[in-house]
């Protein structure tokens, strides 16, 4: 037997460390190439991380709840002989002649099982098919997490997705049902809420004072915010605009044929603004690098979508935003709020956002200075468009108005700067179809 040594990878450019969420296996378990091992959750995302090799598990190197920095070693296993290079000559063989393999993480395994080529087993050598692996649960990090949250065993449920995979659906299915509680006639005392990423008691269940350790995407999330304002010089523009044209013209491609497969909202039509406003005053896709004393523009838009999801905020970016026409940002919009709300955006959708919307309307809210991301110079935040007075030819009509908002660092970019560029996307949003017939 060979101790072969599996060290944490980084599985996002420039992450220093992860914590273990759960794990899938324990000492003495055989294990095959691929099989599950761990899901840890980084600064970024959460993350499943395959087995690099097949063997017997001799060394767990730390606990649920520890932090382990990369390339720190995270599990050690017993291989026959010269296993693990078999497996890297075959697969790299596999790959080369085009096996349909998706890689799962840089180095480490495929995401299609059933494409993977079979090896014929040497002599001696662990079985490559235990009945751990048989009876492995199918499911996605998120539910694996959201189950352990609600105290389900997921050993007990039967999956209803494709292949028997275990939905978040499925483990709402099976929490005991809570007794109803009498409501306080005038308050939500009894209400449960989103916090931080975890789901509050209500006021009235919870203890008298809770403590919240900070990691995960709260300690990404506080570090770049007390990053962001103490290192950058923040100032703002804002400015009350007429969005009826954009709500009409949203509203009219909804209905088109050839749209139906396509879901619009207003974010779409703002972000194509703000990525037009960016060709015509690229300052203001800009970044201070303190590191070399440098103002950099940068000239394509990876243009960042805070989002709230279960595990709190993340601000993921649809890269090279500014290529895109109407169809091709509303389906990156999609794939990108989706991603967000199942739990599997991945690190690098996180990295390099050059410019950032925030949308607070959802939430009722007319307005919102927010605090601009590190590594960028501007961020946008978009108000509730609801109808309100407006003077059209001196006369008061009810429009669609909203409220944008933008925050600047204000050692590159100057107040004329994010003034004009707030008004160019403005008047954007007040004629949205002229706007893109002119681009």
């Amino acid at each position: 037997m060979t101790k072969k040594v599996f060290l944490l990878p980084d599985v996002g450019e420039g992450l220093v460390e992860a914590e273990i969420v759960a794990w899938k296996v324990k000492v003495g378990d055989v294990v095959i190439l691929n099989q599950p091992l761990v899901d840890i959750e980084t600064a970024k995302a959460m993350v499943e991380l395959p087995s690099p090799f097949a063997g017997v598990v001799s060394e767990l190197h730390g606990s649920q709840g520890d932090t382990i920095q990369v390339d720190e070693p995270l599990i050690t296993f017993d291989v026959e002989g010269d296993e693990a290079e078999t497996i890297a000559e075959e697969q790299q063989a596999a790959d080369s002649v085009g096996s349909g393999r998706e890689a799962v993480l840089i180095g480490y395994g495929v995401a299609k099982e059933e494409a993977v080529v079979a090896r014929t087993r040497r002599r001696n050598a662990p079985e490559t098919t235990p009945s751990a692996a048989r009876t492995q649960v199918r499911t996605t990090p998120p539910v694996r997490l959201y189950a352990k949250q609600h105290g389900i065993d997921l050993n007990t449920i039967a999956g209803t997705g494709r292949d028997g995979v275990i939905t978040r659906s499925d483990v709402d299915s099976a929490r005991t049902p809570v007794a109803p509680v009498k409501q306080l006639k005038s308050s939500g005392a009894n209400k449960t809420s989103r916090f931080v990423g975890r789901e509050l008691e209500s006021w009235s269940s919870g203890p008298l004072e809770e403590r919240i350790p900070v990691k995960g995407v709260l300690k990404s999330m506080s570090e770049a915010m007390a990053s962001s304002a103490f290192s950058q010089p923040r100032a703002a523009v804002w400015v009350r605009i007429d969005a009826t044209k954009t709500m009409e013209l949203v509203a009219s491609l909804k209905r088109h044929p050839n749209m139906q497969d396509v879901r619009l909202s207003p974010l779409v039509i703002v972000a194509l603004g703000l990525c037009d406003a960016a060709r015509h005053y690229p300052g203001i896709n800009s970044y201070f690098d303190m590191k070399t004393n440098e103002v950099v523009v940068r000239r394509t838009v990876n243009l960042g979508i805070a989002a709230n999801t279960d595990r709190g905020l993340i601000v993921p970016n649809i890269k090279q935003a500014d290529q895109l026409d109407l169809v091709g940002m509303a389906r990156a919009l999609n794939v990108l709020v989706e991603k967000a709300r199942n739990g599997t955006t991945t690190p690098n959708e996180m990295l390099g956002t050059s410019l950032t919307i925030t949308n607070v309307g959802p939430f009722g809210v007319d307005a919102a200075i927010p605090i601009i991301p590190p590594g960028s110079g501007a961020i946008i935040a978009i108000g509730q468009i609801a109808p309100a007075p407006w003077v059209v030819d001196n006369q008061v009509v009810v429009r669609q108005v909203c409220e944008i908002a933008m925050s600047f660092d204000h050692r590159q970019i100057d107040g004329a700067l994010a003034s004009i560029v707030l008004n160019h996307l403005g008047r954007f949003l007040s004629d949205p179809a002229t706007s893109l017939l002119a681009n």
